[in-house]
């Protein structure tokens, strides 16, 4: 049983070096398909098996010797706790659809493309398995090194500009969030990287409240740039909107998650004396910056990729509420928000390229009407976009709805705002699903009608968008699922 969660990282790394061996794209392509597969079984797996017995307990636990463990602390030490599973199975079921759409795409050199996606699969992977704090930052970056290649090479408009400004930013947050890691491995005097033994050390006073404030400002920062705090937001929607889909989709689903987990994992656990210092501040940027300034420029949009990757950074702001309110509510709210918001953005992402095939244009003043060429692409874009919204019913409005509640016991004022966000999003949303599906067909494309009439989505689209969807539709009606571990394993470990 704990060979499982090493086995999900191995994995996609295999099948990735597999793809360098000469053989027939078709049975390149099977390999890729079994490499993303067995993460998302093995996830799938896992959650079905998980049973909390209270406390917050690691479950499928397996330590493996690095060699490093007498002289750095350093020890792979994989496991699941009430916390973590969630976003393990988001990784593995965002990882098989992106893949899956992959594989099905005509990108140039695709067995590297899809090899390079196998390496940030099996990243992503680890980053949720690992109980050692070291290994949650190599496996991060694991996973982020493809992400640049994969924009550079693979990306459209700006693809260069984009990849130097996500290289700058990220790295960037990466390397701060790096120093307030090993700031808490120095000043804890753990000697260990093991997050459980790190929280025992620092529970016996080992960390001063001084330096809690400074090293949580640290992480706040470094994650917050992963995260796309603002005002350290603006390399996402470029980024987003020039990256390939199935790298979009991977990145904007699950691995920008990696800064929100890290702060609810580690920082908030580990530095509760430094938390309060920084709330201000943080609800502060999180509702006037991402939810109503960046939701008034998500409405400005004209460019539909660029619009989802506008209110994916306004969603965000949500999270980071839910964080600053450091009850148990919100932060379990803030769990399912990462969850949910994880599938319906890589639904989303996906959907806006299947458009772009169909109209051979991003830009929604050239679109119109295309529900009636492709009824089924309109039924997923307008389901996508209600669960992005908050409809009851899929699984976004679990998340918000429990964040809206925890933060309101912090703050009446900052919660009326960040609930205004829900209009926000209603229009742009709305106004996108009017313009693309329902308008009045226009001129530009008419002539691509007339030239190519636009068919519906075929199997290779459909089965990715019905995982993603599925998914969706089962938290939302059935959010215990998900909710019990989360709540179980907070309150355990913050007795709030």
């Amino acid at each position: 049983m704990p060979d499982l969660l090493l086995l999900s990282i191995v994995a996609p790394l295999a099948a990735a070096l597999l793809l360098l061996v000469p053989a027939p794209l078709a049975v390149r392509k099977f390999i890729a398909g079994v490499g993303f597969a067995i993460p998302a079984l093995i996830a799938l797996y896992l959650w079905s098996q998980f049973k909390p017995t209270g406390g917050a307990s690691y479950y499928f636990v397996s330590r493996y010797d690095t060699g490093l463990k007498d002289a750095l602390g350093i020890t792979l030490y994989l496991g699941l706790n009430g916390i973590a599973l969630p976003l393990f199975v988001l990784a593995g079921v965002v990882g098989l659809a992106a893949g899956l759409y992959a594989i099905q795409s005509k990108a140039e050199r695709l067995p590297l493309y899809l090899g390079l996606l196998l390496v940030m699969q099996a990243g992503l992977m680890g980053v949720f398995a690992s109980m050692d704090v070291f290994f949650f930052y190599f496996f991060h970056e694991l996973a982020l090194i493809p992400t640049f290649i994969m924009v550079g090479v693979w990306g459209g408009r700006d693809r260069g500009y984009a990849a130097m400004k996500l290289t700058i930013y990220l790295t960037l947050g990466a390397m701060l969030s790096l120093i307030g890691l090993i700031a808490i491995y120095q000043q804890s005097g753990a000697e260990t990287f093991d997050l459980l033994a790190l929280r025992q050390e620092i529970a016996h006073g080992s960390l001063a409240a001084g330096d809690q404030k400074t090293i949580f400002g640290l992480l706040m920062v470094g994650f917050g740039i992963l995260v796309s705090l603002f005002p350290f937001h603006t390399w996402a929607p470029l980024g987003y909107g020039a990256a390939p889909s199935s790298a979009a989709m991977l990145h904007a689903g699950v691995l920008k998650k990696f800064g929100l987990y890290g702060l609810i994992q580690i920082a908030l656990p580990l530095l509760p004396e430094g938390v309060g210092h920084w709330v201000g501040w943080l609800a502060l940027l999180a509702v006037g910056g991402n939810v109503l300034y960046i939701g008034f420029v998500t409405i400005a949009q004209r460019d539909l990729k660029q619009m989802i990757g506008y209110s994916s950074v306004m969603h965000m702001g949500y999270a980071f509420l839910g964080i600053a309110a450091y009850n148990t509510i919100g932060l379990g709210g803030v769990v399912l928000m990462m969850v949910a918001h994880g599938l319906s953005v890589a639904l989303l992402f996906l959907l806006s390229t299947s458009v772009y095939h169909r109209t051979q244009t991003f830009d929604m003043d050239d679109m119109g009407g295309l529900a009636q060429k492709a009824p089924v692409l309109a039924a997923f874009f307008v389901t996508a976009t209600m669960a992005s919204i908050g409809l009851p019913g899929l699984a976004n409005f679990w998340g918000e709805l429990a964040i809206f509640v925890g933060a309101w016991k912090f703050s009446a004022v900052y919660t009326t705002l960040a609930v205004s966000g829900v209009i926000i999003s209603a229009v742009y949303g709305l106004r996108s699903v009017a313009r693309i599906f329902f308008g009045p067909v226009t001129p530009a494309f008419a002539k691509v009608s007339a030239d190519k009439a636009p068919t519906d989505l075929g199997w290779g689209e459909k089965i990715p968008a019905l995982l993603l969807l599925t998914a969706l539709l089962a938290i939302g009606f059935w959010p215990k699922s998900l909710s019990t571990p989360v709540d179980t394993a907070i309150t355990a470990t913050f007795g709030k």
